[in-house]
């Protein structure tokens, strides 16, 4: 059995993609969001309001991306991954919209870094028995 450090980033988003078929297919906006730990990911979602109001009355989205769209939105969000730089630790928004039957998506990268593991790396004590350097 595979696990996701043996796949590459894209193929793990090609993944959620298809997880995200049937729920995608409902809706015409909203924001796919993937949250990424040593380059794999971990969570993933939408979010969205699936139910709107007008004029005093509330209803569902009557339509949502179609198979065509619903590919294009998948092969963008692949694409934007050649945007990532350097970090292993963050998450992507992936905001999308339905404007005149055309698919509109806006990708965010966003990197997170930990205080505590850089000084663990890059600042090692080097007498590691003692708690306090000698003066």
């Amino acid at each position: 059995m595979l696990n996701t450090e043996q796949l590459s980033l894209a193929r793990q988003v090609d993944m959620v993609f298809k997880e995200l078929e049937t729920e995608l297919s409902g809706m015409t906006s909203g924001t796919v969001f993937i949250q990424i730990r040593n380059n794999s990911i971990g969570k993933f979602g939408i979010r969205h309001n699936p139910i709107a109001g007008r004029n005093g009355h509330m209803s569902e989205e009557d339509k949502g991306l179609s198979a065509t769209q619903l590919n294009s939105f998948r092969h963008m969000a692949i694409e934007a991954l050649k945007y990532k730089r350097y970090w292993t630790h963050g998450e992507i928004s992936y905001d999308f919209a339905l404007r005149q039957d055309t698919i509109i998506v806006d990708a965010v990268l966003e990197s997170n870094y930990n205080m505590a593991n850089l000084m663990i790396q890059r600042y090692q004590r080097k007498n590691k028995s003692n708690t306090y350097q000698e003066i």
